[in-house]
This record gives C-alpha cells, structure tokens and sequence, in this order.
C-alpha cells in the first residue's frame, strides 16, 4: 500500500453505524425469541463476529440502531467495554429504513460506516474505508460478486426477428449490494426528516443529484444469513474456521 493511502489510515477515525432492528421474519421460528442479530453462529452470536470484526479494523465508536426486542439485544451486547470500543444504542420508536435511522444520531463523523447486522463476511473494512476517501465518494456501496447459470439456450434478436446470437446455459455475472456502505455526513441532507428511508433510496436521490457514489467490488467471502439456507451454510463455515472471520484479510477489489 503505498504513501497516500497510509496517510489516510494514520489520519482518518472509523465509526460504524449496525442496523440492528430487523424481526428476521424469514427465519422463523429460531427469531420467535432470539434477535436475528444474536442468532449464534457456532457457540458465537453473529453480532458479536462483526463487532470484533470492526475494531480488529480500527473502528472506535459503534452506533447500534434497535427495534425489535431491543432490551435483549442490548442486555447481551453491553456498551462495548469488553471488546474496546463504545456502543451506543439508538432506539428506533416505529421502523425508520435503511437510512432513515441516521438523522437521529448525533455527532456524526464525516465518514461513517453503516451496515446490516446479520451476514458474515471476510471484506477488509479499511481497505474499503480508504477507496471511498480517496475518490471524495459521498456514498460507497460494497458489492459481492455472483453468477446465475441460465438453464437454457439463450437466444438474442435484432429489432426485425433475426438471429443475432444463440447461446447454450451461459452463465450470467452480476454484483449484489452486501448491506455494506459508507458514506460522508453530507448524505444527511438527501433524507426526509419525517419516515421510513431506505439506502437504495438514499443512493439513488445522490446519485441523481449529480454527487459521487462509488461501487466497491470485491470477491470477498459473504453471507446474508436472513435465509434458513445461508444461515446453515454461513454457520458451518464460521465452526469450520474461526480465524478466516476474525483476523483481518486484504480483500480483491477495483
């Protein structure tokens, strides 16, 4: 890494905004009593793999936005003491989005990290932190890459009916939002004051108003555990091995 970016490590302070007030509906009857975000992965609850995961990344301050069986949530969490770093919980009285949650918090830095509280993933926090500095972004969006197989041969036209192209069960690439962002204090002017706003909302209304919002692709591990299915899978492969989660690992990207 080279000169600009370690200046911008030794001068720039991380907080991190968890989106922590979901039901997690889709993973009945497990979130009947459990918070979604405590929801153990192994013997370790999911929460408390991302915040390890955000101070071994520098993080200082953890902004943590409740709803559902907020008590319980924040009885097992605690303020933060035992993993260094401040927890401060924010209380959302009826659900406020993605985004909308963050004109209630107070004290902002100018850059900020906000991300879901239920997934599993090996990104390098800092390494994304530092590509949104260093293109001035107002918004990053981090994305995982995908591939869909198309189970059938896939025949493209021109606009008068004739082949263009035939293609036997290709495999399509696409990238997917990771419900990971940052973003800069000044997105705050493009969320309403009043209800419910969610981040691709907020993304788009910068977006078009002309302000720089970047992708930060990466082939990174990751898992949104809101399905039975990637819960499992995402579980077994934390119980598999720990370490790949919980120590620090540089994480391709362009």
């Amino acid at each position: 890494m080279g000169n600009g970016s370690a200046f911008l490590r030794s001068t720039r302070k991380m907080s991190a905004v968890i989106l922590a007030g979901g039901k997690g509906t889709r993973l009945k009857p497990f979130t009947m009593t459990i918070p979604k975000p405590l929801l153990p992965l192994g013997d370790t609850p999911i929460l408390e793999i991302v915040i390890q995961q955000l101070v071994a990344a520098g993080v200082s301050r953890i902004i943590l936005t409740l709803g559902h069986m907020a008590p319980l949530l924040m009885a097992c969490i605690g303020d933060g003491a035992r993993w260094g770093v401040a927890i401060e919980p924010l209380l959302e009285p009826e659900p406020l989005g993605t985004a909308g949650s963050l004109r209630a918090i107070k004290d902002l830095e100018d850059n900020f990290l906000v991300m879901n509280a239920d997934l599993l993933t090996t990104l390098d926090y800092e390494g994304m932190f530092d590509y949104h500095l260093r293109r001035n972004s107002i918004g990053t969006i981090g994305l995982s890459k995908r591939e869909v197989l198309i189970d059938y041969g896939v025949v493209r036209t021109t606009s008068s009916g004739a082949l263009d192209d035939y293609i036997e069960k290709p495999t399509i690439p696409y990238s997917v939002s990771m419900g990971i962002n940052i973003l800069s204090k000044r997105c705050l002017d493009f969320i309403p004051a009043t209800g419910k706003f969610d981040m691709p909302e907020l993304m788009l209304a910068m977006h078009r108003a002309g302000h720089p919002v970047h992708c930060y692709e990466t082939d990174c591990y990751w898992k949104d555990i809101g399905r039975f299915d990637d819960y499992q899978q995402a579980s077994e492969d934390f119980v598999k091995d720990p370490s790949r989660f919980l120590v620090r690992r540089a994480a391709a990207h362009r």
